[in-house]
């Protein structure tokens, strides 16, 4: 039987790639979802091509445009809002969860699909930022795997296959240090969201581009990483590496340090999400070491602001991480539209940090009620 897909955020740089992985192995794989929020024709072409049951359209906006996009497929059905999300992942039929939303609205769908029980494939770090200790009792309450997409916690994951109950002495986090990693904190003030959007190694979507140039997103996946390996932060080094070929690693308590490498390819990591334990065959380029070298740099938290105060945020725990992530969902859209500079992005969140209600005990409403705070504090900042 052909595994049965949802995939949350399907027109998204994860989601499309995922497909293309789907597409290889059309003999393990089917699509039964795919969801968009505001893409409705890119989603539409997704849909004819793959012939899910059901597509998802966020913006309920769009609802009518996709129906009649896709009038000439009556088996497809269509569905519309943040409701119909939350729905769709329970569908009987489901054997995994992609999770390839951006920011905090991949939360709830994911709640959803741990309590219908399926396979969560995580490629929304924000979910484990925002909630990390909720979702983890959920899924250990429900016996449900969450396989990590993003690609250092993959290396992490696989790093760790094999080992048993092994202790970890360290968990060293790789990250390529983004675009601004060789320039002074004058040049960094000038910056504009076109030199950002310029990854030096990896092909994203403009929100994860923008995370990466400031090392936010370095500071979302140790905060992921403490979740998802039960390794405390101060156990969790960043390590920056330009070359984006050791794509994490894991030192164990006897000093041997294990890794895994490759080409940057997504879709090696997506896949083995999907097959874990096995190994599928993957198109594309191999890794020729002989044209790589090897390189490792301490982080600059003095010019890389928001890398400290995610570390910060882990800290203080509770619901703080939510208030980090809700700030730099605000200041990241407004650096996009030179709303505020650079620099002014880990300032916006600091104060955030300050105003916003602190809860040391969240419950998954305190999440929703916090997001909604610290959203309205950090554009008012703006």
């Amino acid at each position: 039987m052909k595994k049965q897909i949802a995939i949350l955020g399907s027109t998204g740089s994860i989601g499309t790639q995922a497909l293309e992985v789907i597409e290889e192995h059309r003999d393990l794989y089917e699509v039964y979802c795919l969801t968009a929020n505001n893409r409705v024709e890119q989603l539409a072409a997704q849909a004819r091509k793959f012939k899910p049951a059901a597509v998802v359209i966020a913006n309920e906006a769009h609802y009518e445009e996709l129906k009649e996009l896709l009038s000439d497929e009556p088996d497809i059905k269509v569905y519309a809002g943040k409701q119909a999300l939350d729905d769709i992942v329970e569908a009987d039929p489901i054997d995994m969860v992609l999770t390839a939303m951006v920011g905090f609205a991949g939360l709830s769908p994911t709640v959803h699909a741990i309590k219908a029980k399926k396979k969560i494939c995580l490629a929304n770090k924000e979910t484990l930022v925002v909630a990390g200790e909720l979702i983890c009792q959920l899924a250990n309450e429900y016996h449900v795997p969450i396989l990590p997409v993003d690609s250092e916690h993959s290396a992490i994951f696989q790093s760790l296959v094999g080992e048993g109950d092994n202790a970890i002495e360290k968990i060293l986090l790789t990250c390529s240090g983004g675009p601004f990693r060789t320039m002074s904190e004058e040049q960094i003030a000038r910056v504009k969201a076109a030199d950002a959007l310029r990854h030096p190694t990896w092909d994203m979507g403009a929100k994860i581009t923008i995370d990466s140039a400031s090392l936010m997103n370095k500071g979302f996946e140790v905060i992921e990483a403490k979740w998802l390996f039960g390794v405390p932060a101060e156990r969790i080094q960043v390590l920056v590496h330009p070359q984006s070929i050791v794509h994490s690693a894991v030192q164990f308590c006897d000093g041997s340090v294990k890794a895994q490498l490759g080409v940057p390819d997504m879709r090696l990591p997506i896949q083995y999400a999907f097959s874990f334990p096995n190994r599928l065959s993957l198109s594309g380029e191999r890794l020729d070491l002989f044209k790589h070298p090897l390189e490792f740099f301490e982080p600059d938290l003095k010019k890389f602001r928001c890398l400290a105060l995610a570390f910060e945020a882990i800290k203080r725990g509770g619901n703080m991480p939510c208030i980090v992530n809700a700030a730099n969902e605000i200041v990241n859209e407004a650096f996009r539209n030179d709303r505020c500079s650079f620099s002014q992005m880990a300032q916006i969140i600091e104060q955030t940090m300050e105003r916003a209600t602190f809860d040391a005990n969240p419950s998954l409403d305190t999440y929703f009620k916090t997001d909604a705070e610290s959203r309205t504090i950090a554009a008012s900042l703006l």
